[in-house]
């Protein structure tokens, strides 16, 4: 009867990386997860309740192997931008830039001429 290796690495990386796209995406994903896993153990206490806590029961208190098991666990998904959302999103936002400068040039030209 085959046993499963045992890793040091729980849950297996083979696993993770059936749960996303690629393993920068398993990197991106499992880092952001464990910077705000670290940031709700740090701000316990503090009544904020910004950060999400923990989404699994975990053996470990390490906030990377936590974010592991929520992506082994699907409670920690990620999901790609639309690139013609994203145009559309930075084609709005220059705008609103062009439209601020061009009215602080407005007003400044207005001051000169008093």
């Amino acid at each position: 009867m085959a046993q499963p290796q045992t890793t040091l690495m729980d849950p297996p990386i083979e696993s993770l990386l059936d749960k996303v796209d690629s393993k920068f995406t398993l990197v991106a994903l499992a880092s952001r997860r464990a910077r705000q896993v670290n940031s709700y153990y740090n701000s316990l206490g503090e009544g904020l309740g910004v950060v999400v806590p923990p989404q699994v029961a975990s053996a470990s208190g390490k906030p990377l192997s936590i974010a592991f098991e929520e992506v082994a666990a699907a409670k920690a998904t990620y999901t790609r931008p639309d690139p013609e959302e994203v145009a559309a999103a930075e084609a709005a936002a220059l705008a609103l830039l062009e439209s601020e400068d061009a009215g602080a040039e407005a007003s400044e030209s207005d001051e000169t001429t008093d």
